[in-house]
C-alpha cells in the first residue's frame, strides 16, 4: 500500500509542476513549438504508465515520421563538413519515450534500467571510443564540439531502443505484435513509395522531404525482406503465411524503383546466408534459380541500365580505370575518397582519428569509422559486429521454434545484407535502418530468456 500511495504521490507531483511548466511554455512559444511540447509530455506519461505504447508509437514513427534539418540560421548546426543535421519525429519521441521510461524504472527499481546482455560491453566500448575521439578532436580544434556532441546522440539513440527493448520483452506474444507491427510499417511504407514510381525519379523513403536518400530506403528494405524471408521458410507465423508472400514481391518492386546498387548488390549475401543456414535449400535454390531465369523479361529497362551503368558510362573526366573498363564517376569519386581518407588523412590521427563530424564527409561506413575515430574507434566496431553475429547464430542454432527460427535465420541474412550495403553507404549510423534493426537486435538477444533460459548466450563464449 505504501508502495502504490509512493507512486500516486509521484505522479500527482509530476502532473502539477508538468502543468505549470506547460502554461509557461506556451506563453513563450508559437503554436507548432507548443504542440510538439504537449506531444512530448504526453508520450511521457504514456510510456511511464505503458512503455509497450511508447514502443509501438517509435516503430510507426521510425519509417513514417517526418525529418527536416536542424538549426534554423544557426549555420553551425545546419552543416559541418557537407553534412547536415536532421531531425526527425522520431528523435522528439525517442526522448519522450525514454523519458518515460527512465522515469518509470528510477521508481520502481525491479524493472531496472539496463539490462545486462552480451551486447552491453561492445556498445559501450565502441560508444567510449567514439566520445573520447571527438572530444580529443575538439580539444585540437579538429572538431566543432556542438554539431560533434549532436552527431554523437545521433549516432547512438538507437541504442537507447534497444535497451528499452531488452527491458520490456517477456513473452512470445509481445513479439509476435512487434514482429507484425514492424512488417505492416514496411507494407505502408512500400505501398507510399510506390506512388514515387510514376514521377520517373527515384525511390525514396516516406516524408524524407526534398533531396530524398533511395539508399537508406533500399538498405532498410533489404534488412526487411530478410526478415519476411526468414519467416517464409520456417514458416515462423503461418496465419499470416499469405501476408508475408504478398509482401515480398512489394518490397522487391519498391527495391527495383531506388535504383540502388549498393542495395541491389547486398541482396547476394542476403540469399547466401539463407542458403547456407536454411533446413529448405532447394526450396530456395529453385526458387532463386527461377527469379534469375525470368530476371531479362520482367525486369524494367532503368533497373538494367541502371546496373550496367557502372561499366557502361560514356567516357567523361574523373573516371576509374581498371584494366580496360572504366568504372562510372559516382563508384569512382566513392573508391578516390576512400583512397584519400586511408592513405592521406588517417595516417594523420591513426589511433583516435578526427573525431566525430572532424573529416569531410565520407559515403562508406568503414572507411569512416577509421578516419573519425581511428584505431580505437575501428576495433571496439569490429568488435561490436563479431559479438552481434556470434550471440545471433547462437540462438539460431539452440532455438527450436519456429517463430523465433525465422526471425534470427532473417536477422541473420539481413545483418550480412547490411554489411554489404555499408561498402556503399554510412549503413550502421543512419537512423531510419538502425532504429528496426537495433529493435531487431534487442528481440534476438531476448529469445532465450524468453524460451526460459535464464540468460541471453554470452558473446564471449559462443
Amino acid at each position: 500500500m505504501n508502495h502504490v500511495n509512493k507512486n500516486v504521490l509521484f505522479l500527482l507531483t509530476f502532473v502539477s509542476l508538468t502543468t505549470l511548466l506547460a502554461g509557461w511554455f506556451i506563453s513563450h512559444v508559437n503554436v507548432n513549438t507548443a504542440f510538439l511540447g504537449l506531444l512530448s509530455v504526453i508520450l511521457v506519461i504514456l510510456c511511464f504508465l505503458n512503455t509497450e505504447v511508447g514502443l509501438y508509437i517509435l516503430i510507426v514513427a521510425m519509417l513514417l515520421g517526418p525529418q527536416f534539418i536542424a538549426g534554423g540560421t544557426h549555420t553551425e548546426f545546419v552543416e559541418v563538413r557537407g553534412r547536415a543535421l536532421t531531425l526527425r519525429l522520431d528523435d522528439f519521441l525517442l526522448l519522450a519515450v525514454g523519458l518515460g521510461w527512465f522515469t518509470r524504472a528510477a521508481i520502481d527499481k525491479e524493472l531496472g534500467l539496463f539490462l545486462k546482455t552480451p551486447l552491453n560491453r561492445p556498445i559501450a566500448y565502441y560508444f567510449i571510443a567514439c566520445v573520447v575521439s571527438t572530444m580529443v578532436g575538439a580539444m585540437m580544434g579538429r572538431v566543432k564540439p556542438a554539431p560533434g556532441f549532436f552527431f554523437v546522440l545521433k549516432y547512438f539513440e538507437y541504442f537507447v531502443i534497444y535497451f528499452m527493448a531488452v527491458n520490456h520483452l517477456r513473452e512470445k506474444k509481445q513479439v509476435e505484435r512487434f514482429i507484425l507491427t514492424i512488417l505492416i510499417v514496411c507494407f505502408v511504407v512500400c505501398l507510399i513509395s510506390m506512388t514515387q514510381i510514376p514521377s520517373g525519379a527515384r525511390v525514396s523513403a516516406p516524408f524524407e522531404g526534398e533531396g530524398g536518400e533511395p539508399n537508406t530506403l533500399g538498405g532498410y528494405l533489404d534488412f526487411i525482406l530478410a526478415l519476411v524471408l526468414g519467416l517464409l521458410l520456417t514458416n515462423g507465423i503461418p496465419r499470416y503465411r499469405l501476408f508475408l508472400l504478398i509482401l515480398v514481391p512489394t518490397i522487391l518492386i519498391v527495391l527495383m524503383a531506388t535504383l540502388s546498387r549498393s542495395s541491389w548488390l547486398s541482396l547476394l549475401p542476403l540469399i547466401l546466408i539463407l542458403i547456407v543456414f536454411s533446413k529448405k535449400k532447394m526450396v530456395l535454390i529453385i526458387s532463386v534459380l527461377f527469379v534469375v531465369l525470368l530476371s531479362p523479361f520482367i525486369l524494367p529497362k532503368s533497373v538494367v541500365d541502371r546496373a550496367l551503368y557502372t561499366f557502361t558510362q560514356p567516357p567523361e573526366e574523373g573516371q576509374l580505370e581498371i584494366g580496360q573498363v572504366k568504372i562510372d564517376t559516382s563508384t569512382s569519386s566513392r573508391i578516390f575518397s576512400w583512397k584519400e581518407a586511408l592513405s592521406k588523412a588517417w595516417v594523420k590521427h591513426p589511433i583516435l582519428g578526427y573525431g566525430v563530424t572532424g573529416y569531410r564527409f565520407l559515403d562508406a561506413q568503414f572507411p569512416r569509422v577509421l578516419v573519425e575515430t581511428g584505431l580505437l574507434g575501428f576495433f571496439t566496431f569490429l568488435f561490436l559486429l563479431r559479438s552481434i553475429f556470434k550471440v545471433s547464430h547462437s540462438v539460431y542454432r539452440q532455438t527450436e521454434d519456429p517463430f523465433f527460427s525465422g526471425i534470427t535465420l532473417g536477422y541473420l541474412a539481413g545483418f550480412f545484407a547490411l554489411l554489404t550495403h555499408a561498402i556503399g553507404a554510412n549503413t550502421f549510423i543512419i537512423v531510419r535502418i538502425m532504429e528496426p534493426f537495433w529493435f531487431l537486435t534487442a528481440i534476438v538477444v531476448m529469445i532465450p530468456r524468453i524460451e526460459g533460459s535464464s540468460s541471453p548466450p554470452s558473446a564471449d563464449t559462443v
